[in-house]
């Protein structure tokens, strides 16, 4: 069967008409295939588009890591737009768009690394698409180099801790004053294990290793810097991808925020936006887990030079912040996950601030709920799209919404 790519899907995949899908493809590239369900198997390019380019990774072909490695950069950031755009359409919206901001190889701070034992040692790296094989990525072109260096530590950890049955999933972050490892899947801990496990954490240069929620070794608490700010994060604490992906939303946020003197940051995590913006304005955090706010405290306290930061541990899912506690703000930001926060921006469009900063994972659930907002009298002012995870399929924004008169 010989079929022309029309578009590629939320996945990534080349879609021709049916559908039928066709992974590692583009637009306009014309391919000839074994027809399975809706899949065109073993596929065999026949015309190419101009945008393919040789994948920079060697892991490129077996792991499921990286969806558009074959496509040139010029094509990744046009595309991502266009997916905001048609979000955004969808919704009967549009808005001036900032050139998007793209973070360089090799500069991801934070990845979920999987590991298995196996009859001739250990296996650490990502799944293959759509398969439980696990892909072993030693030369990662994603990964900060800082993160590729724990692959021994996690290898061993997992020869120790790990069942032959069974994966480790290992949550593995960049610190300032070392790795810091939070392992989940592995054996239950006993006395003997503990001990174990923690030698090798010292060993290694970990700076805290958890197993399965439970602290074992804390040679030194991990920090990260929120723009030159240090925060100890809870173990598996939410954190922004990339430095540059962290840095380009933030300045996004601050521009969006303007000259506020007070702001309240929802959904706010453990300072990345709250903790900056304090250098010039008065900031109530609200954050739906104690760690996380426990925290953004901390690092306030202990940092110098920074206007008053409140916390309030909240699930604003089930008790968004209401026009009595939105009173007095200046700005708002806006970072939820990503079923976005339908709830908690009807509350915003009812009695929201002058200015809201919007930050999204998710397209989609942006657009519903700034379309929530402009009913409501607010103005799409610009939407600034950060692919911090490169080479995926995944898209990151700010937004800019201000209420008119």
């Amino acid at each position: 069967m010989i079929v022309t790519i029309e578009r590629l899907g939320h996945l990534g995949d080349g879609i021709a008409p049916g559908p039928v899908y066709v992974p590692g493809m583009l637009p306009g590239e014309v391919v000839e295939g074994e027809l399975e369900g809706s899949t065109l198997a073993k596929p065999r390019i026949l015309a190419p588009s101009p945008q393919r380019v040789k994948p920079p990774c060697a892991h490129a072909r077996t792991c499921g890591g990286c969806a558009l490695q074959h496509a040139s950069d010029d094509f990744v950031a046009g595309w991502k737009q266009a997916v905001v755009e048609a979000a955004l359409a969808g919704q009967g919206l549009s808005a001036p768009f900032r050139p998007i901001v793209t973070s360089p190889p090799r500069s991801r701070r934070r990845a979920t690394l999987s590991a298995r034992r196996t009859k001739v040692g250990v296996t650490v790296g990502f799944h293959a698409r759509g398969s439980d094989m696990l892909v072993a990525v030693p030369d990662c072109r994603l990964l900060h180099p800082d993160l590729i260096a724990t692959f021994p530590a996690v290898a061993t950890i997992t020869e120790a801790g790990g069942s032959r049955k069974g994966e480790l999933t290992l949550t593995v972050t960049r610190s300032l004053t070392g790795p810091d490892i939070a392992v989940a899947g592995g054996k239950a801990l006993d006395a003997s294990l503990r001990q174990q496990i923690a030698a090798l954490a010292e060993a290694h240069g970990i700076a805290r290793l958890t197993w399965d929620g439970e602290p074992v070794a804390l040679r030194v608490p991990p920090v990260v810097a929120f723009d030159g700010i240090r925060v100890t994060p809870p173990p598996g604490a939410f954190l922004q991808a990339t430095e540059a992906g962290e840095a380009a939303l933030r300045d996004a946020v601050a521009e969006a925020v303007g000259g506020a003197r007070r702001v309240v940051d929802l959904f706010a995590g453990c300072g990345t936006f709250a903790l900056p913006l304090a250098r010039q304005a008065e900031v109530h955090a609200v954050e739906g887990e104690a760690a996380l706010t426990g925290a953004l405290a901390q690092g306030w306290r202990q940092a110098e030079g920074l206007k008053r930061v409140t916390t309030e541990t909240r699930d604003l899912f089930r008790r968004p912040l209401v026009a009595e506690d939105l009173r007095g703000f200046d700005a708002a930001v806006i970072d939820p996950p990503r079923a976005g926060a339908e709830a908690q921006t009807r509350m915003l469009a009812e009695s929201g601030p002058p200015r809201i900063a919007a930050v999204s994972c998710n397209p989609v659930t942006f657009a519903r709920d700034a379309a929530v907002l402009v009913a409501a009298g607010y103005r799409l002012d610009w939407v600034q799209v950060v692919d911090q995870f490169r080479w995926s399929t995944h898209v990151e924004l700010v937004a800019c919404l201000t209420r008119t008169p």
